[in-house]
């Protein structure tokens, strides 16, 4: 096999992907994702650190994305707003890959090891949105809380986009935020236990 690999990036997702939906993430080895692919295992450790990284190897790119819709947001806007406004758009970049997310969520929700690697992801992404708020001069306490929620809506819009093919990601982050903000107010309006 030559050194240059046309498309091996792509071809070991492929790859990996399918043998995921067939066996589950458990079962498969990367050596398995190699060969799938016509590849070896040495080039599917040039460009993935392990088989988790297939699954989330759009992160840094996706929080990118978010980053720069975010500073594109109107200035004057509240920082939750402004969060969800580019997660919503974020959100609508992923429609081509509807099927990929939903098997994508199946598969986390399958593997401990992968709710761990999505977890390290989604406070990835919430702590570089604070960090943004932050520097529109939010403050940092607000910045992070505003951040959290957003991703927590975000992540909630996501898993229903995911289930139905015919949900549209901008109605689903709605609803999400109005269910968090009912779920805070609802909270709010119960008198703390007095010590």
């Amino acid at each position: 096999m030559g050194r240059w690999e046309p498309n091996a990036v792509q071809r070991l997702q492929q790859a990996a992907w399918k043998l995921f939906a067939e066996r589950g993430y458990a079962d498969v080895t990367v050596t398995e994702i190699a060969e799938r692919a016509g590849l070896t295992k040495r080039s599917f450790f040039n460009h993935f650190a392990d088989k988790r990284e297939v699954l989330f190897a759009g992160a840094q790119g996706f929080e990118a994305d978010i980053l720069g819709y975010l500073a594109e947001t109107d200035a004057d806007a509240e920082p939750i707003d402004a969060a969800i406004a580019a997660l919503t758009r974020g959100g609508l970049d992923l429609t081509p890959y509807r099927e990929p997310a939903r098997i994508r969520r199946g598969l986390i929700a399958s593997s401990t090891e992968l709710q761990e690697r999505n977890l390290i992801k989604m406070a990835s992404l919430t702590a570089a949105i604070a960090e943004a708020l932050g520097e529109r001069r939010v403050p940092a306490r607000t910045a992070a809380f505003a951040a959290q929620a957003a991703v927590a809506a975000f992540d909630a819009a996501y898993d229903d986009w995911a289930a139905d093919a015919t949900a549209d990601f901008s109605a689903l982050m709605r609803q999400a935020l109005s269910d968090l903000r009912h779920a805070v107010d609802a909270a709010h309006d119960e008198e703390p236990p007095q010590s």
